[in-house]
């Protein structure tokens, strides 16, 4: 976490805060320093940190400088204190970035101090108005981010993939800049890393495209949440196999490292229960439904409520058409666990079709596998649709290039999923199209590997939105 300290008073301050609050970058830690205190909405305590104490005094800012930030934001309305404030810092820290909103034409003294103009903003922002004059990007439409520059890192999960295969749903890759260049995206176009994208869309869905772009490896399951959640319900699974899924879920847990929800309904067995709440930890939350309450109130109010981002469940409640249709709803990767043991996996398993949804999830293939410690096997059924999995096979096989991890590509001239019913144990991982809502009935004259999962349905499988 970066830490940034802001130093502020009034009501420029007041508003920059704010607006700070809503960012929607999590690798950020702000310490904030304030003249009084003042109320501001959602606010979340984990990424800030207030302070009210008069940053012109050297002995109370010194305290706070003796942690080791990378920028300091001054927004204040008295030249003086900001002045004191600049040599207070410099006393303290002789190199440390300080960024200055800048009302009184100060002059550059410190190659590491940055003055924005107040006067030059505001009269920027008044030319937008005047006609036929050329509106610069970043004051384009109503100023509230829905027009977005993004720099794709090196280990970005959009590094090396087609742009006709991502998902652009209320958004829009509109250019790409590479070596300072203009190029039109296509469909066949392929990012590189360094590109930079320009992006136009719904704010609030550019905000989550944002944060896929800019996520690495060791980050599942965001970006859909932070938190892992167990669904058991005790009318619906075998008594005898709970406690098994419960390590299972444990198990896949501290492989994750996040939280664990268990959620259990129709409780009928009063030693199990027991046996589960002595389950609960710092880490492991263990919560009851008495009220039989509605399934799709449940997840909606459990998703929100604990952040979720992986759903687990037992391959009997997946089997019901009407939970299916309510998991791809919710737009939630989910892990199907069967009877097979999860510890003893060593291999996740994808099978090639020819509408390229494997590439959409390939940043997800391979943060599971990396942190589950899975080895990846693509298998590339040969059709007449090859040219289409070829592209995503260099896909797959540039990612493992950039995150250092092996993939085994096996090319088959008859169906796999016979031959994968051969395999002692594994883990698929799939895309969660609409395709897997509709009834199993309706598949069974389908050639689509997709269509087919249930196949399979004595393995664990993983179920990836392709929608962010």
């Amino acid at each position: 976490m970066k830490k940034i300290l802001i130093i502020s008073d009034g009501q420029t301050g007041s508003h920059f805060i704010q607006r700070t609050i809503k960012t929607y970058t999590s690798e950020n830690i702000y310490y904030i320093v304030e003249l009084k205190s003042n109320n501001y909405k959602d606010v979340n305590p984990a990424r800030f940190k207030f302070y009210n104490f008069d940053p012109t005094s050297l002995y109370k800012l010194s305290n706070l400088l003796k942690m080791e930030f990378i920028q300091v934001f001054i927004t204040m309305d008295s030249l003086i204190d900001v002045e004191n404030t600049i040599k207070n810092i410099r006393t303290m820290k002789k190199h440390l970035r300080i960024v200055v909103l800048n009302k009184w034409n100060m002059k550059q003294k410190d190659s590491n101090i940055v003055l924005i103009n107040a006067d030059e903003i505001l009269s920027s922002r008044f030319l937008d108005y005047l006609p036929n004059v050329p509106v610069i990007a970043q004051n384009v439409g109503i100023g509230e981010g829905e027009i977005m520059e993004v720099l794709v890192p090196f280990g970005s999960s959009f590094v090396y993939r087609h742009v006709g295969s991502i998902e652009q749903k209320k958004w829009r890759i509109v250019a790409i800049y590479r070596n300072r260049k203009l190029i039109m995206p296509n469909r066949r176009r392929m990012i590189h890393p360094n590109d930079l994208l320009v992006l136009i869309g719904e704010p609030s869905v550019l905000k989550s495209v944002y944060r896929a772009i800019k996520r690495e490896l060791g980050q599942f399951p965001e970006p859909f949440g932070s938190n892992l959640y167990l669904y058991i319900d005790m009318d619906i699974i075998n008594k005898d196999t709970i406690k098994e899924y419960l390590e299972r879920a444990v198990f896949t847990h501290k492989k994750f490292k996040h939280n664990l929800i268990i959620k259990i309904v129709n409780p009928g067995d009063i030693n199990l229960i027991q046996y589960i709440k002595n389950l609960s930890s710092d880490n492991i939350i263990i919560e009851i439904d008495y009220d039989n309450q509605n399934l799709e109130k449940i997840f909606f109010n459990d998703i929100k409520l604990y952040h979720i981002g992986l759903i687990i469940i037992s391959k009997e409640i997946f089997a019901d058409y009407r939970t299916r249709q309510l998991l791809y709803d919710v737009k939630i990767p989910v892990l199907k666990i069967s009877n097979k043991d999860v510890s003893s996996v060593k291999e996740c398993v994808l099978l090639l079709t020819e509408n390229r949804d494997v590439e959409k999830i390939s940043a997800t293939v391979f943060d599971i596998s990396e942190q589950m410690g899975f080895n990846i096997e693509l298998y590339n059924y040969l059709s007449e649709h090859q040219f289409e999995k070829e592209q995503v096979i260099e896909h797959y096989n540039n990612l493992s290039t950039i995150f250092s991890k092996s993939i085994n590509i096996i090319t088959k001239n008859e169906n796999p999923i016979k031959f994968l019913s051969k395999k002692e144990n594994f883990i698929q991982i799939l895309p969660f199209t609409s395709k897997l809502v509709s009834r199993r009935i309706y598949s069974f004259f389908s050639t689509d590997s997709e269509k087919l999962y249930h196949r399979l349905d004595e393995y664990h499988q993983i179920f990836i939105p392709i929608e962010l």
